[in-house]
């Protein structure tokens, strides 16, 4: 069974930066499409930046530019660099695994961007 876990969040002034992690488990990682998604209160659950095996990469409009997904195939782990952050940057950021169709999402971490 797929486990991930992120860290990396935190409160931030707006301009500022975060970088996010998700270390995953077991041995699919390398042949997963992995994702960052978030959700403000309120709001939908939407994508944010996603990074495909194969290295294709896609994000949504409002992060083109200040966002970047990477990862660590040797260290089974995906990253979020997020710069030049806005307040409505705040949610819950969530790492998303999908594999054969099956999807597998991490518990989730808050990132506040206020002053």
């Amino acid at each position: 069974q797929v486990q991930l876990v992120e860290s990396g969040g935190g409160l931030v002034q707006p301009g500022g930066s975060l970088r996010l992690s998700c270390a995953c488990s077991g041995n699919i990682f390398t042949l997963s499409t992995m994702g960052w998604y978030r959700q403000a209160p309120g709001k939908q659950r939407e994508l944010v930046a996603e990074m495909a095996a194969g290295g294709t990469r896609n994000y949504a409009n409002s992060v083109k530019g200040r966002f970047t997904i990477s990862r660590d195939d040797a260290k089974n782990t995906v990253y979020l660099q997020m710069n030049s952050l806005k307040p409505e940057d705040t949610a819950v950021y969530y790492c998303k695994l999908d594999f054969l169709g099956r999807s597998s999402w991490g518990q989730g971490t808050q990132v506040t961007v206020s002053s």
